[in-house]
């Protein structure tokens, strides 16, 4: 498995940490600390605003977990792009979207820009 994969399946697992020191742990062990989160909704800088972030996620959406989609990690030099869902396990996904991560030289989340693909109707 390569880096980004592996960097891939991290970032996945911190979003489905759903006890506050443990996503912590995950954010300090593979995000640098100047690093940034985009997405439609929010911008975050920092691994603080990130954690808050996906903590106010996983409020929003109790009890779904993420999960990378079909086709795996796509990546070269040190950016990956993937898709992933998000709904009940072993169901249909509710959110589906894209990610761009971009690691640093010491293979960490330098940034990731988000997109929304699918997302449930108000």
């Amino acid at each position: 498995m390569n880096a980004l994969q592996q960097l891939a399946e991290q970032y996945i697992a911190t979003w489905n940490a759903t006890a506050p020191a443990e996503r912590r742990k995950l954010i300090d062990a593979c995000w640098a600390a100047d690093a940034s989160y985009t997405d439609p909704l929010v911008e975050a800088a920092g691994r603080d605003a990130i954690d808050a972030t996906i903590g106010a996620v996983q409020a929003q959406f109790p009890g779904l977990e993420f999960s990378l989609g079909e086709g795996g990690v796509d990546a070269h030099h040190r950016q990956a792009r993937f898709t992933w869902n998000l709904g009940p396990a072993g169901a249909d996904a509710l959110v589906v979207g894209f990610d761009v991560l971009v690691a640093d030289e010491e293979g960490r989340i330098a940034s990731v820009l988000g997109f929304l693909d699918k997302v449930p109707s108000a």
